[in-house]
């Protein structure tokens, strides 16, 4: 039995929900790593093991392969690579998690951007064998451009290399030379064998060279999301409840708006801005399916009523006064560009952000990231999986926080009103002008 199994539930830690991604090159063993994390911390059902197990003695394997846990898709088992983001969701008893295994190969980079978009710790599988390779410094580059403040870079297939401490620390001094020059901040180092299980849960014995935490013991001691800093209360209305029941008079003037807090919390009595209108109000009441709370959080979502009668539809924004985000209708961004079809510059796009959409134009293409030399290069247009710093022209403003700020309001994407594709994401750098009109 465990200690956390012998501890009362009222004294079992929790340490909230951590969204983590695991990328790097094709064949560094990402979804290996990902099947002995779940296999080793037993959060695997056994219905599942027995189908792994059956499908790796069809593949005339010794030993089984953990790999197939996340490789769900049949062309991937064909191919033995990861061609989509494969999601695995699991709890330990003090943590909740929700694992992203993102593709390894370079035309799959913008299924890496949507993994990276929401993962708040990225773990950079290296081999031991090969080092650092221009996709490990793509699969950074992203991570970091995408606001992940956390990375782990772990150094697979020690087993290959006789676990020998010099291959580790000669990986580990690349890697800080290429991060220092990108500004990655937080950045930790373990040797594993995701195939054997050294220290991934266990420790084993292989590695006694290393005194650090092993992968478990860092992603559970990881910070939660939205815990590292004040953020900015932000709350996009979706839809605006007014019941119409005239056999309850309770209901006759109720109002809420519902909608998801992106950021930040709100409690009972806070003065609140409604924008685009810059008219203030009371926080009345906070309600979850009927019933009362003293306080919004993050990612919760609420119905959320005032004191005043306000004119409020889908698209505007709640936030506490004093705290206003940028309303403008021109943007600075760094854009992922997604789609086939290549960025057509005279033609006009929607651009969703939060709740609200308007029509973009493609106003300027700064220069177009060169993702292997990381070089800034000159561009007129962009073809899939490019990521360039754009400026765009907006019929209608939006409240907008820079993404090194706020992931939930300083991001967007762009929609191909012809098809209904989303054919972009966008993170937002600032807004230019800072016009509200």
């Amino acid at each position: 039995m465990s200690a956390i199994e012998k501890l009362p539930a009222e004294d079992i830690p929790d340490n909230g929900l951590l969204r983590f991604l695991t990328c790097g090159s094709v064949d560094d063993g990402k979804s290996t790593l990902i099947g002995r994390l779940l296999y080793d911390s037993k959060t695997i059902l056994a219905d599942t093991l027995h189908a792994i197990q059956r499908s790796s003695a069809r593949r005339g394997l010794d030993i089984v392969d953990l790999s197939l846990l996340t490789d769900g898709l049949q062309a991937e088992r064909e191919q033995g690579i990861t061609i989509d983001v494969a999601y695995r969701y699991f709890t330990t008893g003090t943590r909740k998690y929700i694992i992203a295994d993102a593709p390894g190969h370079e035309q799959y980079t913008r299924n890496m951007v949507t993994a990276a978009s929401t993962a708040d710790l990225a773990i950079i599988l290296i081999d031991a064998r090969k080092g650092v390779l221009t996709q490990t410094r793509r699969h950074s580059y992203v991570a970091h451009l995408l606001g992940i403040p956390h990375i782990v870079v772990a150094v697979n297939k020690m087993d290959l290399v006789d676990y020998a401490q010099e291959t580790f620390d000669r990986i580990r001094s690349d890697y800080l030379d290429f991060a220092n020059g990108l500004g990655i901040a937080d950045v930790r180092f373990i040797p594993l064998s995701a195939l054997h299980g050294d220290m991934i849960v266990e420790r084993g014995e292989r590695l006694h060279w290393y005194d650090g935490p092993t992968l478990f013991e860092m992603l559970e001691g990881a910070p939660a999301i939205h815990s590292e800093h004040d953020e900015k209360f932000r709350f996009p209305v979706q839809y605006v409840c007014r019941p119409q029941d005239s056999a309850n008079p309770e209901l006759h003037d109720y109002r809420g708006f519902l909608g998801r807090v992106e950021s930040g919390e709100l409690h009972v009595g806070d003065r609140v801005t409604v924008l685009p209108s810059g008219l203030e109000s009371r926080v009345r009441d906070i309600q979850v399916l009927g019933q009362s709370l003293p306080r919004a959080v993050a990612e919760q979502s609420v119905s959320i009523l005032l004191d005043d009668e306000i004119d409020i539809s889908r698209g505007d924004m709640i936030v506490r006064s004093g705290e206003l985000p940028q309303v403008s209708k021109n943007i600075d961004a760094m854009l992922c560009w997604l789609s086939e079809s290549p960025l057509d510059p005279r033609r006009k796009y929607l651009l969703r952000h939060t709740t609200r959409d308007s029509k973009a134009m493609l106003a300027a293409i700064a220069f177009r990231v060169d993702i292997n030399s990381m070089q800034q290069q000159p561009a007129e247009r962009l073809l899939m999986n490019d990521i360039a710093r754009v400026s765009f022209r907006l019929a209608q403003p939006i409240f907008a926080d820079p993404y090194a700020e706020s992931r939930g309001t300083g991001a967007f994407i762009i929609i191909d009103e012809s098809t209904n594709n989303t054919v972009a994401a966008g993170m937002i750098l600032g807004t230019a002008g800072g016009d509200s009109g």
